[in-house]
C-alpha cells in the first residue's frame, strides 16, 4: 500500500489470534473517488474531511480503493456517516449509499438514519488475507457522506462517538506521528483566497521565502469556481494608489455570481502563484494546530486533507487569511464575533444591544435549459414549499444566504446543509408540483455549490479597531493603508422570507450605505496580543458594522498586499508587525504608494466591473 491510499492497519496478533484484526480507512484517501467530492470545511470540528456524493439528485459514480486485509476472518464493518437532513426531518434521510467489498454490495443502506455523526453497522463479510476492494455506491445523488470505514473481527470493537476520543483513536490507527522535519520560512500565509494570494506574492517580490497554505485544490477562496462570487471593490485608489494593481495579473474579467466555472479563471490564479519563485504552495493542506513561544507563534502543523500527512512549518512571521481567523484563534489571539452594541463605539448602524448575529453563508446555484422535459426526484425533508412561498427562480446567487442566527464556526455544517436543503426542496416543488411550471419543465440543476461562501465569523483584534465613525467622518490616520470603497453592506434576513419561513430564513437583504473612499489604518492588520501575527481578509480588526465595507475581495487583496510589504520590513529590520508601525512607517508608505504589482502599462485594465454601487463625493458626516 502506498501513502496515498492510506488504508491504515492496526493489528495485534499472537499465535492463537486472541486479539482482533483491524483495518481503518479514511474515505478522503480513496484512490478513485469517482463522483464523490472531498469536503474538508468542517475538519476543525470533526477531526477529518469526508467524502460526499454531491450529485444534485443524480447518483454519482462509485468511489473505490484497495485495502490490505491482515488475516483471513469474518469482519464486522462500521461506517461513520450522518443523516444530514435530521435537524429538520425526523425520519429517513436522502443521503443513502451502500458499501461494497470485492464487487459485492452489503445489504445495509447507510447514511439515512440517526441525528448526528455516528458509527452505523454495515454488516459482516468473510475476507481472505491480502488485497480487497472497497466501493462506495451512491443511491440518490443527495449528499450522502462517509467519513471513515472500520473493519474488525470483533463485533463489539466499535470506535468512540466522542470527538476527542475518536480523534486519538483515529491518529493511533493511522499511526500519525509528530512531523520530525521542520521547514523554515520567512513568512507563513494560511489561507489561499485573494487576500492570502496577494500577501504571499507581495512578500515574495520583496525577497521573503513564503509558504502559502490552502486547504482546497484551487486558489481564490470565495472567488474560486467552487464558490463563484465575483471580485468587488475599487483598486488603485486613495493615498496608496499602487495597491491592488497586482489583482489585474490574475483577476477574472467577466462579472457575475453563480456563473459557469470558466468565468472565475482558476487556472490564472494558479499560474500567478506558480510564477512566484519564493512562494511554496501547500495545496490541499489545512492548518490544524500551532505551537507558541510566549506571545509568538513558533510553528504550525498542517495536515493534508486527503493523505493525512502532517508537516511542521516554522517562521518568525505568520499571516492569518483563513476567513475564520483560525490561526489567531488557535494562538489565543483576542477576537470578536457577532454585533457590538450601539453604545460601545457610537455606531448608529449597530443594534442597541450586542448579540451573536453575523452575516451568513451563501450556497449558490443555477439551472440550465435542456431543451426537453426533464425530471427531478421528490425532495421533502422538513422544509415545505407551496404555491405561495416557493421561490420562482431559475438560479440563486448571494441572496440565498443562511445561518445568520447560528454560529458560523461551530454550526458551519448545519448552515451549509440548510442551504442545500432549501435549494433541493424548492427545486423539487417547482419541478413536481407548481401548477404553472412551463418555465421549469425543461430545466435541470446545472450547478449547486457545496462549499459555502461565508461573509463573517471571527474578527481578530489589532491595535486599532475600525468603526463606523472612522468611515463616516473620514478620520485621518497616519498609517492609512488600503482604501475601502464598497458600501457599508450589512446583510440581514429578508423580511419577506422571514414571514414565509419564520426562524428558518434562507434569503438575505441589505441596505447599501454609500461611503466616501476611506483609507484603513495599518494597525487593523496585525494582532494586538500575538506579536508575530498578521491578518488579512474578513477577519481583520473591525467592528461588525465596519466589516460591511472592507470584506469584498479586491479590498481584501489590497490588505494582503500591505501585509506582504510589512512582512518584508519585519525581515529587513528584525521587527515585529507593531514595530513596523512604530519605527518604519515611512518606508511602509513608500512601498504602498508604489504597490507590488507589475507596471500598469503591462497589465490589462480588466477590473472595472462590480466596483461599488456609488461613491460619495464627501464623507457622510459632511453631507447636508
Amino acid at each position: 500500500m502506498t501513502k496515498k491510499v492510506l488504508a491504515y492497519l492496526f493489528l495485534s496478533l499472537c499465535c492463537i489470534s486472541l486479539h482482533a484484526a483491524k483495518v481503518w480507512v479514511e474515505t478522503e484517501s480513496f484512490r478513485n473517488k469517482g463522483g464523490w467530492v472531498t469536503d474538508q470545511q468542517f475538519m476543525d470540528l470533526m477531526g477529518s474531511p469526508y467524502l460526499m456524493a454531491h450529485g444534485m439528485g443524480i447518483p454519482v459514480a462509485n468511489a473505490s480503493t484497495p485495502i490490505e486485509i491482515p488475516e483471513k476472518g469474518t469482519y464486522h464493518i462500521y461506517v461513520r456517516t450522518f443523516n444530514w437532513t435530521s435537524p429538520w426531518h425526523q425520519g429517513e434521510g436522502p443521503g443513502k449509499f451502500q458499501l461494497g467489498i470485492n464487487g459485492k454490495k452489503l445489504s445495509t443502506v447507510l447514511g439515512a438514519k440517526g441525528d448526528k455523526w455516528l458509527w452505523q453497522y454495515a454488516g459482516k463479510t468473510n475476507l481472505k488475507q491480502g488485497e480487497a476492494i472497497l466501493t462506495l455506491h451512491d443511491l440518490t445523488g443527495f449528499n450522502g457522506r462517509c467519513d471513515a470505514i472500520y473493519l474488525t473481527t470483533d463485533k463489539e470493537d466499535i470506535p468512540s462517538e466522542e470527538s476527542a476520543e475518536l480523534n486519538l483513536f483515529r491518529r493511533r490507527m493511522m499511526n500519525l506521528q509528530a512531523p520530525a522535519i521542520q521547514q523554515q520560512y520567512d513568512l507563513v500565509v494560511v489561507g489561499g483566497g485573494i487576500a492570502g494570494m496577494c500577501a504571499a506574492a507581495s512578500a515574495s517580490r520583496l525577497g521573503c521565502k513564503v509558504a502559502l497554505i490552502n486547504d482546497r485544490p484551487v486558489l481564490g477562496g470565495n472567488n474560486s469556481a467552487e464558490v463563484r462570487v465575483h471580485l468587488g471593490g475599487h483598486i488603485e485608489v486613495g493615498p496608496n494608489k499602487g495597491l491592488g494593481r497586482m489583482i489585474r495579473e490574475f483577476g477574472h474579467s467577466r462579472k457575475g455570481n453563480a456563473q459557469p466555472e470558466d468565468y472565475y479563471e482558476d487556472e490564472k490564479k494558479n499560474e500567478f502563484i506558480a510564477a512566484e519563485e519564493n512562494v511554496t504552495l501547500f495545496a490541499n493542506y489545512r492548518a490544524v494546530s500551532v505551537k507558541m513561544n510566549g506571545e509568538c507563534i513558533e510553528s504550525i502543523i498542517i495536515k493534508h486533507i486527503e493523505t493525512g500527512e502532517e508537516q511542521c512549518l516554522k517562521a518568525p512571521l505568520f499571516t492569518d487569511c483563513t476567513g475564520d481567523g483560525t490561526i489567531g484563534y488557535l494562538a489565543g489571539a483576542d477576537y470578536r464575533m457577532g454585533r457590538e452594541a450601539r453604545s460601545e463605539f457610537g455606531e448608529a448602524l449597530a443594534p442597541e444591544v450586542a448579540d451573536k448575529m453575523t452575516m451568513g453563508a451563501s450556497v449558490q446555484w443555477y439551472s440550465v435549459d435542456k431543451k426537453k422535459k426533464t425530471s427531478f426526484p421528490e425532495f421533502s425533508y422538513g422544509v415545505e414549499f407551496n404555491e405561495n412561498n416557493c421561490e420562482k427562480v431559475t438560479m440563486g446567487e448571494w441572496k440565498w444566504e443562511t445561518g445568520m442566527n447560528f454560529d458560523q464556526v461551530n454550526d458551519a455544517e448545519r448552515i451549509r446543509d440548510y442551504g442545500l436543503q432549501v435549494v433541493y426542496s424548492n427545486w423539487s416543488f417547482l419541478k413536481n408540483h407548481l401548477k404553472a411550471n412551463d418555465k421549469y419543465k425543461d430545466r435541470s440543476l446545472g450547478w449547486v455549490a457545496y462549499v459555502a461562501g461565508k461573509r463573517e465569523s471571527r474578527r481578530l483584534l489589532g491595535d486599532y479597531i475600525l468603526k463606523q465613525d472612522d468611515i463616516d467622518k473620514n478620520v485621518f490616520h497616519e498609517d492609512a493603508s488600503f482604501t475601502a470603497t464598497w458600501s457599508i453592506d450589512l446583510h440581514f434576513p429578508d423580511p419577506d422570507n422571514t414571514k414565509k419561513f419564520p426562524n428558518a430564513e434562507f434569503k438575505a437583504a441589505t441596505n447599501h450605505i454609500y461611503i466616501y473612499p476611506y483609507a484603513v489604518p495599518y494597525r487593523c492588520l496585525y494582532s494586538r496580543n500575538v506579536e508575530n501575527l498578521f491578518m488579512a481578509g474578513r477577519n481583520i480588526s473591525v467592528t461588525h458594522v465596519a466589516l460591511g465595507t472592507v470584506r469584498v475581495m479586491r479590498t481584501t487583496g489590497m490588505m494582503g498586499e500591505v501585509v506582504g510589504i510589512a512582512a518584508s520590513l519585519c525581515k529587513k529590520y528584525r521587527a515585529s508587525p507593531r514595530e513596523v508601525y512604530q519605527h518604519h512607517l515611512e518606508e511602509l508608505k513608500t512601498y504602498m504608494q508604489k504597490g507590488m504589482g507589475k507596471d500598469g502599462n503591462e497589465l490589462p485594465d480588466n477590473q472595472r466591473f462590480n466596483e461599488a454601487n456609488k461613491l460619495l463625493s464627501v464623507p457622510r458626516a459632511l453631507m447636508k
